[in-house]
């Protein structure tokens, strides 16, 4: 018989060897770096927006060399979520640290800078500004007083506690998160400030916040704080109007949907008005602005003094007085300063021309 023939064809392929070449290959794409861009992109990841959208959106920035390894990495883990917002790449990032930045929601924050003494209107108009929200979701969000019920039971909104800081949100943002996020840094403030004074445990936070804007409107000055409280405490004292004029202009937003014309005249200040503190005495119902901690402070810790009047000194601060005949003087005093402000501007618009 003859002998069986050897198989003499091919050798057998070595499996293990493609498919560890296959890992390596696989694993590279994902762990490699990549920048496709020239400085830096910015991408915004919308709402809803599914995984295959988002790769094809990062391969057509340049974040991703191809789209692939980032889908093979997403759908290894159905159960992790990609974020929403505005992402900023400046430097190489592999398909994993990419998904990773996502699912950590690593989103570009803006800074907003709310000064002090801003109303709710103000604050919203910087938020619509900034592209954070829109000035009427966020002025729907300050509606929810439930935030501050247990300060303020009867508040009809967060006017007064939404703390004038900076603060980092992402665009967009959620009104209602941003509107927390402010009460938050109030209650943080306020908590961490002495409440022994013997004229502010007469009044309830409400009515301390209430003060505390009224002082923040009327000065600019850190040093006057103080001085301004004692005279508003005194007055209360005496069952006298406050004839605080930023309460008179918040009657006036109040009637205008937030606008201010930058005039107060004869008429707003017979204005029918809760807010109104030359026709009723006591404080008006609640905040006209958002209080920062200078003005808490003195509210809260007025110091001892005589004064019930003050007026403008024409340089951002003001003349106190202990009498009604002082006051009349100081009152001259302004009004001398305020002609000869005048004079000098109209000669310096004269020797202009």
């Amino acid at each position: 018989m003859a002998a069986r023939r050897k198989n003499r064809g091919s050798p057998r392929r070595p499996y293990w060897l493609a498919a560890a070449s296959a890992a390596f290959l696989i694993a590279l794409a994902l762990l490699m770096p990549y920048q496709g861009y020239s400085e830096s992109v910015t991408l915004v990841i919308q709402q809803g927006m599914g995984r295959r959208a988002i790769a094809g959106e990062l391969a057509s920035r340049g974040v991703l060399y191809t789209r692939w390894p980032f889908l093979l990495y997403a759908y290894a883990r159905p159960m992790r979520t990609l974020k929403a917002g505005e992402y900023s790449f400046d430097r190489p990032l592999s398909a994993v640290e990419v998904f990773r930045k996502l699912e950590r929601g690593e989103v570009r924050l803006y800074p907003l800078r709310i000064p002090e003494g801003f109303t709710r209107w103000e604050i919203a108009e910087e938020v619509e500004r900034m592209q954070l929200a829109s000035r009427e979701a966020f002025l729907a969000a300050t509606e929810e007083a439930s935030l501050i019920r247990d300060l303020a039971p009867d508040a009809p909104t967060l006017e007064g506690y939404l703390f004038p800081d900076t603060y980092n949100f992402a665009r967009p943002s959620d009104p209602a998160q941003i509107v927390r996020t402010m009460v938050e840094r109030f209650r943080s403030v306020y908590e961490s400030l002495p409440k022994r004074a013997a004229a502010a445990q007469k009044l309830k936070p409400h009515q301390l916040v209430t003060l505390a804007s009224l002082i923040e409107e009327e000065t600019g000055v850190a040093e006057e704080r103080g001085l301004v409280a004692a005279v508003f405490y005194n007055r209360l004292e005496r069952g006298m109007v406050l004839a605080c004029d930023p309460t008179v202009i918040y009657a006036k937003r109040l009637a205008s949907g937030g606008a201010f014309d930058g005039f107060i005249r004869v008429s707003d200040l017979e204005r029918d008005s809760p807010y109104n503190t030359y026709l009723n005495a006591g404080l008006p119902p609640g905040p006209i602005a958002s209080p920062g901690r200078a003005s808490l402070e003195a509210a809260l810790a007025p110091p001892d003094s005589k004064y019930l009047f003050f007026v403008s000194n024409t340089q951002g601060g003001h003349f106190f007085a202990a009498t009604s005949a002082e006051h009349a003087r100081n009152v001259a005093r302004y009004r001398r300063l305020r002609a000869e402000q005048e004079r000098q501007a109209a000669r310096a618009e004269g020797s202009g021309r």
